[in-house]
């Protein structure tokens, strides 16, 4: 985030008064020496100074000391001049310089500004609610580790003046840009809001939210997590898909982990294969980056329980998450990973669900905490939270392209609570969010099969194994056999379509 605004002003404030003092020092040399001071008053002040009388009347005559200084004065004020203009080329890429000024460089991570939300109902009294959503969903977005947000006080300043997206991304050093308006119209309130690329000018996400205005505060935490939880997915594929455009050899750390991001979270080998060497390069460059640990460690796990079931893959996986827990204890998304693969792979649930729990106290809103704490919490039994949480991802971000997830976990609560014809329909819709993944289809054959629909889980099944062939009982098993209470059921199922042991 941006210095505090106060601090801001009093920093700019003395740098203006040290500037101002410059200058009318030096200008007040120039105009005295150049006509408006006597020369008598050079001469006595000459006078004081203990000077040999050849040189007094010789080369420092008053008029030498007038000229000396005026050329002291020009040379001082091209220097300033000279200086702030290689300052401002510093402050403002090349590539948006115009005759304005910018006050912020782009920071090297993302950056979003959230200006005001126009008040459009034309009720005074509706200000108080915009802006204490704006102010809510500011905070929200900085407990987001990768992303830095501008402050309320930098982007308040623009309330009520109408403004250019890329004038504000300017000013403010801000590569996003989240506005919108609220309308209130009896005892119903439509909030709408998008998010704006301001390089590209591109519309990124937009939304239209339409309540019944009973409980305001409510309201507001309710609509500032919906904006929070869907706007996060949208940032991070803006900016995977803006450094797909960068020549890679400029890239740093965080591109690294943004180019290994599209493969990362598939859960295929083939995948993770591609992405770890990028995940190993960022942390050759930044040893204790926290979200590449976390994310390798993601990786090695898919590795490990789909190619092949090799220990070297899954001690490695344990010792990244818990390396990616040291340097990323303030970052829910890389908290949310390791906790997931300590729990499949070390079996440590306690720790695991302590971990979800920090990462969700950090961004309650965090999509990929809440899909994955439900796929453990289901998968130990713990079905209504695991229902919960899973509902309000999807709830939160219903277009997520990692949705699967959080379906699966329904898929399995459902089924530990004998409600087949909902766990059915939920891999169905883990299945339509990404075909490509075997334990979707998996769940769906069980759940068919307790509803006596036997050919079709048989369909499934063969699905599965297509996707996966190497597919077995007992090697499924050593990483989801969490609880016994919960594999047993499905493992009998999957026995009775015939799917191998």
């Amino acid at each position: 985030m941006k210095p505090d605004a106060s601090e801001s002003r009093l920093r700019h404030a003395l740098l203006l008064g040290r500037e101002y003092l410059t200058h009318w020092a030096i200008a007040g040399i120039i105009i005295a020496l150049t006509g408006f001071a006597p020369e008598h008053w050079i001469a006595d002040l000459l006078n004081h100074f203990s000077i040999p009388e050849g040189l007094r009347h010789g080369w420092l005559r008053a008029s030498d000391v007038r000229t000396g200084l005026v050329a002291i004065g020009v040379a001082v004020v091209a220097w300033d001049v000279l200086r702030r203009s290689r300052r401002q080329n510093k402050l403002v890429p090349r590539e948006n310089r115009t005759s304005g000024d910018a006050i912020w460089p782009l920071p090297d991570k993302p950056s979003v500004a959230v200006l005001p939300f126009q008040n459009m109902s034309g009720d005074p009294e509706q200000d108080y609610f915009a802006d204490g959503m704006v102010e809510e969903v500011i905070t929200g977005l900085s407990r987001i580790k990768w992303l830095s947000v501008i402050s309320r006080n930098s982007s308040f300043i623009y309330k009520n003046t109408p403004v250019a997206v890329r004038e504000v991304a300017d000013k403010l050093g801000a590569r996003y840009v989240l506005e919108g308006g609220v309308r209130k119209s009896g005892n119903r309130l439509r909030i709408t809001a998008q998010l704006v690329d301001a390089e590209t000018g591109a519309h990124l996400w937009a939304e239209q939210y339409d309540r019944l205005l009973e409980d305001v505060f409510a309201l507001q935490d309710e609509i500032t997590m919906c904006v929070i939880g869907a706007i996060e997915p949208s940032l991070r594929k803006a900016e995977i898909d803006r450094v797909k455009r960068q020549r890679p050899n400029n890239l740093n750390a965080y591109d690294l982990v943004l180019r290994a991001l599209p493969f990362v979270f598939t859960r295929m080998p083939k995948e993770a294969a591609m992405a770890i060497p990028l995940l190993e390069g960022a942390l050759k460059l930044e040893p204790d980056y926290g979200a590449a640990h976390a994310y390798l460690s993601w990786c090695l796990h898919a590795r490990f329980s789909r190619g092949g079931l090799h220990q070297a893959d899954r001690i490695a996986a344990i010792n990244h998450a818990h390396t990616a827990i040291t340097h990323g204890n303030d970052d829910a998304t890389a908290l949310a990973a390791a906790a997931f693969v300590i729990a499949l792979e070390e079996h440590d649930i306690t720790t695991a669900l302590k971990l979800f729990d920090r990462a969700l106290e950090l961004s309650n809103s965090n999509i990929f905490a809440l899909s994955c704490s439900a796929v453990v919490l289901a998968w130990t039994n713990k079905n209504e939270p695991a229902i919960e949480r899973a509902q309000r991802a999807l709830r939160l971000s219903p277009l997520d392209s990692f949705n699967f997830r959080s379906n699966n976990a329904l898929a399995v609560a459902y089924f530990n609570t004998h409600r087949y014809g909902d766990a059915a329909d939920a891999a169905r819709n883990s299945i339509e969010a990404n075909p490509g993944l075997s334990f979707s289809h998996l769940f769906l054959a069980a759940a068919l099969l307790r509803l006596g629909r036997v050919e079709e889980a048989k369909a499934e099944a063969r699905a599965a194994l297509e996707l996966h062939p190497s597919f077995t009982i007992r090697g499924y098993s050593l990483t989801i056999g969490l609880e016994p209470a919960v594999f047993g059921p499905l493992a009998d199922a999957w026995r009775e379509i015939g799917l191998p042991e």
